[in-house]
């Protein structure tokens, strides 16, 4: 009977058994939310690339494994996106090549002591920059961040207060490494423990002393999701639910009512009568509307993507466009090279345009929001800029429509929470189609969410919170001490390498000693 080393020895084989380790962690995000897996997800994939026989083979682990991560956390794109998802997984899942070779570098053999613990640290760190180069917008943005699976663990928002998704994202990955040691190295047992021991105690840290948003005050704000409206003249359809469902709120004494995005197909420029019946829904519920507008400008050129308040006189002039698009949903980069996307797949046809900066609006009664557009949720910057501009809400205007069936529509509202939690200020994702969320300034839920098979205007009653979390206050520092924590080590190793190469001193050779007898000096 061959054994499993036997078995792995076809690269095939291994390159398939990398690629399916990398895939286990999506289990970890909803829909399935197994939040506990993401702490032993990845240990296959790290005992597997540990056992690589050489480096080479490690990197290609790294990047095998890398490949079944990223079709994973984007399978939901396969309907719109066909074979070229494979291509995009392909190009990505590189990324996590010099990862596999720190991952046999350090725990490959029998690591002692020092390299266990130096992999406590080094490993995760480079995990981070992993996802802070394909968090870049041009690379598809931040979505399937590991640390992003521990939305709804209250311990890990706290944490996410004091360093946002990338600190849990680290420490996920650090008990990952510490359990894969615990499994397969008994001589480093010890740091592995040690590793797990220091996890808990930032965790504790976190709990007992980052402060907490001061909640102040609270606000009324209703969500409209008409649900999925399909056939000839949908925008106009879809306009009249959204209209319907917007009286029914009528007498609720609201704050604010936002509509989901894409809620307008037309320019409000060039539909003066569309803004009539919104401002008139604006007078009968005493409420602004926070609507967004797909459709070619009437004052610039292209299509953009904006949220646009409308008050009871009509438009109040707070506009934001949206400023981060969806690679080939929105727009294809280097359309010249990879225009062909538009024959295989959903890929948009022409590409929207871009807003040049976020705006914070001053909705009625004095509450002040900060917009962000579908995609944009997922970039803890925006929130935190937003936050750091005097935001009270965060609203994000989202539509899923495509996806209605898969993971994605879970996916996408449970980030509202960590950007909740990041900035100790309330989130409302409202969606066209979708799932519609709201979360309190800690990261909690509020009320039910609005499901995909929803139409309906839901109320949320919102606390406010001010002050500042330390994750406002200094930003990615996580990042920041990952790439300290490589180039300390980049240093040692060069260091290293030079005592290791640079020659040694001439050895002493003692003279020669002179024998009576010899040639030299014959014998009398």
């Amino acid at each position: 009977m061959k054994t499993l080393g036997h078995w792995l020895a076809s690269p095939w084989r291994r390159s398939a058994m990398a690629a399916l380790a990398g895939a286990l962690p999506v289990f970890t995000f909803p829909a399935p939310s197994l939040w506990w897996f993401a702490y032993v997800a990845l240990v296959p994939w790290i005992v597997l690339v540990r056992s690589a026989p050489t480096g080479k083979r490690a990197v290609y682990d790294g990047w095998c494994g890398g490949f079944g991560y990223m079709v994973a956390v984007h399978h939901w794109l396969l309907p719109s996106l066909h074979v070229f998802i494979f291509l995009i997984a392909a190009l990505l899942g590189a990324l996590w090549a010099p990862w596999g070779w720190l991952v046999r570098r350090f725990l490959g053999g029998v690591p002692g002591v020092g390299r266990g613990l130096a992999a406590l640290v080094v490993l995760p760190s480079a995990w981070l920059m992993v996802e802070l180069v394909r968090s870049w917008q041009g690379l598809g943005g931040p979505w399937g961040m590991l640390g992003s699976s521990q939305w709804q663990v209250e311990p890990a928002l706290r944490l996410a207060s004091v360093g946002g998704v990338w600190l849990l994202s680290f420490l996920v990955v650090a008990v990952n490494v510490a359990v894969a040691v615990l499994v397969s190295v008994r001589r480093a047992r010890v740091p592995a423990v040690a590793g797990l021991v220091a996890t808990a105690a930032a965790t504790s840290a976190a709990w007992v002393w980052s402060p907490r948003p001061d909640v102040d005050g609270r606000v009324r704000i209703a969500v409209v999701q008409p649900g999925v409206i399909d056939g000839v003249g949908s925008p106009d359809k879809r306009f009249d639910r959204e209209e319907q469902l917007t009286r029914r709120l009528v007498g609720q004494h609201l704050n604010l009512i936002v509509w989901g995005e894409s809620s307008v197909g037309f320019d409000l420029g060039e539909r003066p009568d569309l803004t009539k019946r919104i401002a008139a829904l604006s007078r009968e519920t005493g409420s602004d509307i926070l609507v967004n507008v797909d459709a070619r400008r009437s004052d610039k050129p292209g299509i953009y993507k904006s949220s646009v308040l409308v008050g009871p006189a009509g438009l109040t002039g707070d506009r934001y466009d949206k400023m981060r698009l969806v690679p080939f949903g929105e727009y294809i980069p280097f359309r010249s090279v990879l225009g062909w996307a538009t024959s295989v797949g959903k890929a948009a046809g022409e590409d929207r345009r871009r807003g040049s900066e976020q705006v914070v609006m001053n909705v009625g009664h004095g509450l002040r929001v900060g917009p962000m557009v579908c995609f944009e949720s997922a970039f803890p910057d925006m929130s935190r800029h937003l936050a750091q501009d005097g935001a009270e809400v965060l609203i994000a205007q989202s539509a899923t429509s495509t996806f209605q069936q898969s993971w994605a529509p879970e996916q996408h509202a449970s980030l509202a929470a960590l950007r909740a939690a990041e900035t100790g200020r309330p989130m409302v994702h409202a969606t066209l189609t979708g799932v519609s969320a709201v979360y309190g300034a800690s990261g909690q839920r509020l009320g039910p969410w609005l499901g995909t098979g929803s139409s309906a205007a839901m109320v949320y009653d919102i606390p406010l919170a001010h002050g500042t979390t330390p994750y406002v206050r200094y930003g990615d520092w996580p990042v920041h001490a990952a790439l300290l924590v490589l180039a300390v080590w980049c240093a040692a190793e060069g260091v290293r390498a030079v005592r290791f190469r640079r020659p040694g001193p001439e050895p002493h050779v003692p003279p020669a000693r002179t024998v009576r007898g010899s040639p030299a000096h014959p014998g009398r």
